[in-house]
């Protein structure tokens, strides 16, 4: 919270995880955060595809809850799954129908191999659930091209690069669409603790996205994700 209040920060978002080898913090611990600062954060609940019933009911418990989204990381499960397993269809039928929006991490090294961050799989569920909002974290990377044009193809994908904007490759790239035709659906992230919040922000402020596209990635268009 200190690092927060330290860069000027109205809002952000603490997301849950139930990752397998990659850990997990449950959604009580992200309720308890929330509560405690309830102007600032926001919460996003994580859950166990591989249990589908149980799955659907967190889904619903977390709506009842105040949490603004669900996180999945497909690859990162005990049971590695691919963005398109079938497994997870259910959940995103669920979440399309309620519109309740799904952060996927599905990007760096979100899988046992590189094929559980291929794109065409998130492609077919953005195809499959058209209604369905859906923010790639780690921003689809090393496939920046690919999810870019995804992005471009599918009006429900929204992304957040994170971690993988500063100095990596493709990060051109991403600017260009920051400044371009994804302006309204990219969203700042940073990945925290992986990146220091205070320099991690004055950092994004330095780049060359005009202002009003600045506004929109930092703030609005995660407003609007989260229908805040």
């Amino acid at each position: 919270m200190d690092e927060v209040s330290a860069a000027g920060i109205d809002k952000a978002l603490v997301v849950g995880r139930n990752s397998g080898p990659l850990g997990s913090v449950s959604n009580e611990d992200v309720a308890e955060v929330v509560s405690l600062y309830p102007e600032t954060f926001i919460g996003a609940a994580s859950i166990d595809p591989t249990d589908r019933k149980g799955a659907m009911q967190q889904i619903r418990d977390a709506m009842a809850q105040g949490f603004k989204a669900i996180n999945v990381e497909p690859g990162s499960y005990q049971t590695p799954l691919h963005p398109d397993d079938r497994m997870l269809y259910p959940i995103y039928a669920l979440c399309e129908d309620e519109e309740f929006p799904v952060i996927m991490m599905a990007g760096g090294n979100a899988g046992p191999d590189i094929s559980y961050t291929l794109p065409v799989g998130i492609d077919r569920v953005l195809a499959d659930f058209p209604g369905l909002q859906v923010v790639v974290s780690h921003g689809g990377w090393p496939w920046v091209h690919q999810i870019l044009h995804i992005a471009f193809r599918r009006p429900n994908l929204f992304t957040s690069p994170d971690m993988y904007l500063p100095n990596m490759p493709g990060m051109d790239d991403y600017l260009k669409a920051a400044d371009g035709f994804l302006s309204d659906r990219l969203i700042y992230g940073s990945s925290y603790p992986f990146m220091p919040v205070v320099d991690c922000l004055e950092w994004f402020r330095t780049l060359p996205i005009r202002k009003e596209n600045q506004q929109k990635i930092l703030y609005d268009n995660a407003a609007r994700f989260l229908k805040l």
